[in-house]
């Protein structure tokens, strides 16, 4: 008998020509490439894989993956539907938790993001690199074990970088042999990566926050079913209310701004002075529910207020019928928040002006004037700190973290169809007349705009 006709030797064949066929597979494959957020909010580039023509080596890239120390990535598949993307942001939620405790907090944590070189939507990895700058072996074992924890589906991805003697750097993943434990395979060589032209999270946001109309925030929060049970109560609100609605003959006008910017006090003036219903958004026929949601990921957590969106336009549609409407925040707040905190990086990787995302939804009722309510940083703090209100995590990073409080603004600033008008509402320096006083008229005079462009009676 011949090598070629042995049981074991066809095996033996089989199997060597199916790792041969992989490893050509991987070697057709485009290079996976890498964000890497590095502090001031910059951003750095790495493919594993092939190497990305035209790209030149990040000196940071090199001192972060190598020795001394070692650097691990761990990252969550956000491929699938919509269930298996709410599954992906829960899992990373959870690995962010975990990460912060035990023996992970004496490394250094960092926002990792994987991704297509081509920019296509739906083959993003979010995640995190792990930098130990005693390269422990109890990391990596704590590591495993968190795996280990991880027992369905998606798992979470490990790898880890080390450096050969000729100085490159390389990619090890860990994988999970039946019988046999954890095993590292073999390397793919870390190369420079060049910064896409937009950062590579952008044509995600239409699933994965910026919903561009009610069905897609709809099947979120229809996934969360299972393990939020408030979900099906929004869901049943949501859906008592029309698909679409139309806006009476009465002015809407909504109020925007970052928190303690006045907009509370401005918003109950207002509606006194004009006569006018006032609406919030969330409603509160659903902001008994905020705090749960609040504590969720981006996606379940922006499908939540997105959806409050849909029902405050309900009420919209039956009060400009008999009266001016004012709304306390609407749909602008929802897409800024979620576009500031899903970008990384600074205001430089925020989509461009005019970029799709900052269009209004085709389906959600417009208003036909948004006032964006600014004052300074400084006067913004004084009043956080003299109002001793329990914060949400978005309220809490915007007074710690200046650049996400920027990137806020500049979304603002940036939202088309209707865009937002800037009112200052900081105190007069002069100290002619209160604050109060001095915003109600800048809002009047564009009340009187609003009039003349309608040509309606109030």
């Amino acid at each position: 008998m011949t090598f070629g006709r042995h049981p074991r030797a066809r095996r033996l064949l089989a199997r060597l020509s199916g790792r041969r066929r992989g490893a050509c597979a991987r070697a057709m494959e485009p290079p996976r490439c890498f964000a890497l957020e590095l502090p001031g909010c910059t951003l750095a580039h790495f493919a594993v894989g092939e190497q990305a023509p035209g790209a030149r080596p990040d000196p940071r890239v090199a001192a972060l993956l190598g020795p001394p120390g070692r650097s691990y990535s761990l990252s969550v598949p956000g491929t699938g539907g919509v269930g298996a993307r709410v599954r992906a942001a829960r899992l990373h939620q959870h690995l962010r938790q975990q990460l912060r405790r035990g023996p992970f907090q004496r490394c250094e944590l960092r926002r990792l993001l994987g991704y297509c070189p081509d920019g296509g939507a739906g083959a993003l990895q979010h995640g995190f690199l792990l930098r130990d700058p005693r390269d422990s072996p109890d990391t990596r074992q704590a590591l495993l074990a968190l795996l280990d924890a991880c027992p369905e589906a998606p798992r979470p991805l490990l790898a880890e970088f080390s450096r050969d003697p000729l100085c490159h750097l390389w990619q090890r993943p860990w994988e999970r042999w039946d019988g046999r434990g954890w095993q590292q395979l073999g390397g793919e060589r870390v190369g420079p990566a060049p910064e896409p032209a937009l950062h590579p999270v952008v044509p995600d946001l239409p699933s994965s926050g910026v919903f561009p109309h009610r069905e897609a925030a709809r099947a979120v929060l229809e996934a969360c079913t299972s393990f939020i049970p408030e979900a099906r109560d929004v869901l049943d609100l949501v859906d008592q209310c029309p698909e679409q609605v139309q806006k009476g003959r009465f002015p809407v006008i909504v109020i925007e701004g970052l928190d303690a910017t006045g907009k509370t006090t401005v918003t109950q003036s207002v509606s006194d002075s004009l006569k006018a219903v006032l609406l919030k958004s969330p409603p509160s026929c659903i902001s008994q529910w905020r705090k749960i949601f609040d504590d969720e990921p981006t996606i379940i957590r922006r499908a939540f207020y997105s959806l409050g969106n849909y029902i405050v336009a309900s009420e919209i549609a039956k009060e400009s019928t008999k009266s001016p409407v004012i709304v306390d925040r609407y749909w602008h707040s929802t897409a800024t928040y979620a576009i500031a905190t899903e970008v990384s990086g600074g205001l430089q990787h925020l989509p461009p002006v005019h970029h799709p995302i900052y269009q209004w939804p085709r389906d959600l009722l417009k208003p036909d004037l948004v006032l964006l309510l600014t004052v300074s940083p400084e006067e913004r703090m004084q009043r956080i700190e003299g109002r001793g209100m329990e914060k949400t995590r978005e309220e809490a990073e915007l007074e710690t973290n200046s650049i996400f409080r920027q990137k806020v603004e500049v979304c603002y600033q940036r939202m088309e169809n209707p865009g937002c008008h800037v009112v200052d509402a900081s105190p007069s320096r002069e100290k002619i007349s209160p604050w109060r006083t001095r915003l109600s008229t800048s809002i009047r005079c564009c009340l009187i705009h609003l009039h003349e462009w309608l040509s309606c009676p109030w």
